[in-house]
């Protein structure tokens, strides 16, 4: 057990004495207060109170005020990709840990080297180790979608992580990229690279390395076939934030999402476009989901859902077919399929639109899945419209979200979806009756059409 010493210091200067002194060696008086530390054990290798891989002292073990540490707020590195910013709340927080995962071949690689150039241009060195990939083929990489000066950005073609630490702390980058984590081990374990084990040690002295130097790093990491990140959750406890990069490999568009920020929310969205020079930020993200949208198309209804801290509409398809045999068919792509039979079950009971003998298929075009409830009208008015053959117009929006009694719940920044609808040119959007009252001034081009239920709604998405 370890044996607290007392010691006197200065709340002046920060002296320390082993002995009360009425006037310290800076001149105050009095400024002497006792203070009960711990000494970290010099052979303990897992403590974060020792600095890995450091010949310098032994850092004391010793509880601060809150008020006392400084707030993180102001140091965040700018990654030169807004989109990327976005999503981790203004940048990446110095010490922090960053864990990105995706399918082989989505982009991984390639956004983290657009930014760990930025950040090399900018802020000075910047390291990455590669356990998978020969420097030649990051070289290549890098010539291709690397736009800024390089010079500061160095790779280091290693799997053993002592040597590892001991080139970072010859270095001292600021900026580290880990590819990947399933590829890092310890010689002090003698398991193979990628267990259990070695992925929850490898870890855990990049979350000591980053937290005591103060220096950000990005982990990646492999996924399995469901798409669920590899390995131990041990690996995401560790991290403060986890990034998921999704994407269909036959279509441009590429979507990244936190699914967990110790410093930001983690309700972001950024959107890319992978082009032959890389990764090129959407801005008007809006846009491109409605580019292929055609007016007066059956089955066809645009919808709204506000991700983070920006709107974005979003074109769902619809489609029944006589079932020929057995059970009717439900398949969504990108809307949950329960909530898609809870929606069809109040359709059926509370509109009076049986499509027992239909099958049902639902898509979000561009590939996204969007979160919330917010959608529910768009898929069933869609719904309604292929059954019955109605034809809808490219300018009708459809926000709301469906109770059980099919009645119209209120949905969250519904003004700020409204006024996003009007600047991409829809006419008339379909919202609760609750939502509509609490707007005031709606902009002067669009008309809102508010209904209490799911009844009203196809009466007015009818006429």
């Amino acid at each position: 057990m370890k044996k607290a010493r007392t010691v006197f210091v200065c709340q002046e200067c920060g002296y320390e004495s082993a002995k009360w002194m009425g006037q310290c060696i800076c001149g105050a008086w009095n400024s002497m207060v006792e203070e009960k530390i711990i000494s970290a054990n010099e052979n303990d290798s897992r403590s974060r109170a020792r600095v890995a891989g450091d010949d310098g002292p032994v850092q004391r073990i010793k509880a601060v005020k809150l008020s006392e540490v400084k707030s993180g707020n102001f140091t965040r590195i700018d990654t030169g990709i807004g989109e990327l910013n976005r999503v981790l709340g203004g940048g990446i927080v110095k010490g922090s840990l960053t864990l990105i995962s995706g399918e082989p071949g989505i982009g991984k690689s390639t956004i983290i080297i657009q930014a760990a150039s930025n950040v090399a241009e900018k802020y000075g060195k910047v390291l990455y180790v590669s356990g998978e990939e020969a420097e030649e083929q990051i070289k290549m990489r890098g010539d291709r979608v690397c736009k800024g000066n390089i010079q500061n950005l160095f790779l280091l073609a290693e799997t053993n992580m002592e040597n590892i630490i001991a080139v970072i702390n010859e270095l001292m980058p600021e900026f580290i990229i880990i590819d990947s984590i399933q590829t890092m081990y310890s010689a002090q374990l003698n398991s193979a690279p990628g267990s259990v084990s070695q992925v929850r040690a490898c870890g855990n002295e990049l979350m000591k390395l980053g937290k005591v130097k103060n220096i950000p790093i990005f982990i990646v990491a492999h996924v399995t076939k469901t798409g669920d990140l590899a390995g131990p959750k041990i690996v995401e406890h560790l991290v403060d934030c986890v990034l998921n990069f999704a994407g269909e490999r036959n279509q441009e568009l590429r979507i990244i999402r936190a699914f967990k920020n110790r410093f930001g929310t983690t309700s972001e969205i950024g959107a890319f476009e992978m082009l032959e020079e890389g990764l090129v930020e959407i801005e008007n993200l809006s846009k491109t989901f409605l580019e292929g949208m055609e007016d007066g198309a059956e089955g066809a209804v645009a919808g709204a859902v506000y991700e983070g801290t920006r709107p974005l509409l979003l074109e769902i398809q619809a489609l029944t077919a006589p079932t020929n045999v057995g059970f009717a068919r439900r398949t969504s792509i990108g809307i949950d399929s329960n909530r898609l039979n809870m929606l069809l079950a109040v359709l059926e009971r509370k509109a009076g639109v049986s499509l027992i003998s239909q099958d049902v298929y639902i898509n979000v075009v561009g590939g996204l899945k969007p979160e919330g409830t917010s959608t529910d009208l768009a898929v069933v008015l869609s719904i309604y419209s292929s059954y019955k053959g109605k034809t809808v117009s490219g300018k009708t929006l459809a926000l709301g979200e469906i109770g059980l009694t099919g009645d119209l719940r209120s949905v969250k920044n519904c003004e700020k979806i409204i006024k996003e609808a009007s600047r991409m040119g829809f006419s008339r959007v379909i919202l609760p009756k609750k939502n509509k009252s609490t707007i005031k001034e709606p902009p002067k081009n669009i008309k809102l059409v508010g209904v209490a239920n799911i009844r009203e709604a196809i009466a007015e998405f009818a006429s």
